[in-house]
């Protein structure tokens, strides 16, 4: 665990570095939950340490099914993380929200079927509040320091997160505009959920990179014009990084530091002694 405070960065498509990075070390971690997605990587940006894990594998090697999201963000957990930012390429489901555009949003809507989006389980049961899915403090912040960068920013929004890899067909983005939502991506609602368990702040910032399929008037998705459109964002993404980095919020008014507080149903002497062993990092003061 880190006494500094410590930005974690979950890099999306294309986002498998951030230059700048000082006093940079490679770190592998094993956890309960099996190995993360690559190693960390940790430095010190705007005066803040860092901790960046690129989410898909360098080189893109993992479906987003695929993600071991428990062992990823218990990874962030370890070493120290008390924010995360989540850098997402999304597709878009409104008019408004072009392709080049930033979402940062405020509710999920799940689809997926395939994934594990809790620590719990195996003798110890806990229900987290996740009404507001996402941390306002650092949401706020967020949308501030892209806008700063020349971005455009629609702040709040909608998530869709789908199982993939497949792009939506066209009634179900269609089904999806008419739930309300804004955007539609494959990875980051079980990095909320995990998050939350972990009492860490994380908020997303979603790249659209397309209309999805519902807008016929600009054809299809086509998997060349989603990486041309990363590869225009991914400097705006690293920017955007840097300013967070040097605005953290205060772990306060938010529920994310406290989300355990109350959430623990099992009692602690039934807890299971590897099971505490376990989850250590993120039970240790409750228990």
């Amino acid at each position: 665990m880190a006494a500094d405070p410590t930005l974690g960065v979950f890099g999306g498509s294309g986002l498998y570095e951030l230059p700048g990075l000082e006093n940079v070390e490679r770190v592998g971690l094993d956890t309960p939950f099996g190995e993360p997605s690559d190693e960390y990587v940790i430095g010190r940006l705007a005066g803040t340490r860092i901790v960046f894990l690129p989410r898909h594998g360098r080189g893109h090697r993992l479906l987003p099914t695929e993600l071991n999201f428990r062992a990823n963000v218990y990874g962030m957990k370890r070493l120290g993380v008390e924010w995360i930012v989540s850098v997402s390429a999304v597709g878009s489901l409104r008019g408004g929200i072009e392709p080049g555009h930033v979402v940062v949003p405020d509710q999920f809507i799940d689809r997926t079927r395939q994934r594990t989006s809790t620590f719990f389980g195996r003798g110890v049961v806990a229900h987290v509040q996740f009404a507001d899915p996402l941390c306002p403090n650092l949401s706020r912040v967020l949308a501030e320091a892209a806008r700063a960068e020349g971005a455009t920013v629609h702040k709040g929004g909608v998530y869709v997160c789908m199982e993939g890899p497949q792009f939506s067909t066209r009634a179900e983005s269609n089904l999806y505009r008419s739930w309300g939502a804004h955007v539609i991506g494959m990875t980051n609602l079980q990095e909320a959920k995990l998050a939350r368990e972990a009492e860490i702040c994380l908020a997303t910032m979603a790249l659209a990179t397309d209309y999805d399929c519902w807008n016929l008037a600009h054809g299809d998705v086509e998997i060349e014009d989603v990486l041309r459109v990363l590869a225009a964002n991914v400097n705006l993404a690293r920017r955007t990084i840097a300013g967070v980095a040097a605005h953290l919020p205060a772990r306060t008014g938010c529920p994310c530091p406290t989300a355990l507080e109350n959430a623990v149903i099992t009692e602690r002497s039934a807890i299971p002694p590897e099971v505490r062993r376990d989850l250590g990092p993120i039970l240790a003061r409750y228990l």
